[in-house]
């Protein structure tokens, strides 16, 4: 089996004698049989860290999980500064985090029921891998899109009964969020958690709505809003 890897900007191929096993055994497998400069990331190996996204044919995939094809073509991750082969600047997941809130700022509540807790259960399976940042396209029009990621971990607070701030978890999103997503659902295939934040912005922006909040978009196709 032969993969190429994008290392910079020229693609290196390796021929690989292994079948059946994950991208991650074969990068493995030619950084200590066939090439030491090597660089890639990886953690858990169960899926659950996310630190080994990349792109296989353009496509977002972890390493821990796909099983590579003869003629695969593995890249880093887009959206982001490439520091070495297949690993890259992770920064982006702290800085929108702390854009979006994505936490919990305090609860009244203690234990919630069962039906409360499924509400906000697929969001919080997010394992950060960055492959809906990778893939959403909005990026290369703005770089501050605050992104799917940190959108579907914003939903995931204000959809909890617990929370206190989802009306500040809601104004924080207003600007580089919700309403600059094209809703085109790039990020949802690719999601290995099965989350699909098309559908969770899409919430966020009904709920804004309801909170008195508007597209701005459409405000400055009536002349900045309506006045009454």
């Amino acid at each position: 089996m032969e993969i190429s890897i994008l290392r910079g900007e020229e693609a290196q191929s390796y021929n690989v004698e292994l079948e059946n096993v994950t991208l991650l055994t074969v990068l493995n497998h030619i950084k200590t049989k066939i090439d030491p400069t090597l660089t890639y990331s990886h953690g858990c190996r169960s899926g659950v860290c996310g630190s080994c996204a990349v792109r296989v044919n353009g496509r977002e995939a972890l390493m821990c999980e796909y099983k590579p094809s003869d003629g695969d073509l593995i890249e880093p991750i887009r959206n982001t500064r490439v520091i070495r082969d297949l690993v890259v600047d992770s920064g982006m997941v702290e800085r929108f985090n702390c854009s979006a809130n994505t936490w919990s700022e305090g609860s009244d509540k203690g234990n919630v029921s069962e039906e409360d807790a499924s509400r906000i259960e697929t969001q919080s399976d997010c394992i950060l891998c960055t492959s809906c940042y990778s893939a959403c396209p909005v990026y290369a029009l703005n770089p501050n899109f605050i992104g799917p990621f940190a959108l579907t971990r914003v939903w995931r607070y204000v959809n909890d009964t617990r929370e206190e701030s989802s009306n500040a978890k809601l104004a924080a999103v207003q600007t580089n969020g919700i309403w600059d997503c094209t809703l085109c659902g790039e990020c949802v295939p690719v999601c290995p958690q099965n989350i699909a934040p098309k559908q969770d912005i899409t919430m966020l922006r009904m709920k804004s709505v309801m909170m008195g909040y508007q597209d701005p978009n459409a405000a400055m196709a009536f002349g900045g809003g309506l006045n009454f």
